[in-house]
């Protein structure tokens, strides 16, 4: 089991980023949550076995057809943004 945090740029907010990223996750089997910030980026974290992550993390390297990109800030979670992990995964 691995658990990373994600912090996306570029357009990505108003382009649905957060619900097909919830998809994405739960039908790869994963626990964690998505959220906006106030900077205009998504922050995501995961939870689960190492291939479905990583399938995740590319998956948000492009995100759904609106978005555009720019990068993706990958880091270990470390305990303290693992306390508050969900059994599933939510949009917060």
């Amino acid at each position: 089991m691995v658990s990373v945090l994600l912090t996306i740029t570029g357009r990505v907010q108003g382009v649905a980023y957060r619900m097909n990223a919830r998809e994405q996750a739960r039908s790869l089997g994963l626990r964690g949550w998505v959220a906006n910030t106030d900077d205009g980026a998504v922050r995501l974290l995961a939870s689960g076995d190492s291939d479905a992550v990583d399938r995740l993390v590319q998956w948000c390297r492009q995100g759904p057809p609106a978005a555009r990109v720019k990068h993706v800030d990958h880091s270990e979670a470390d305990a303290d943004d693992l306390s508050s992990l969900p059994e599933g995964f939510e949009i917060r």
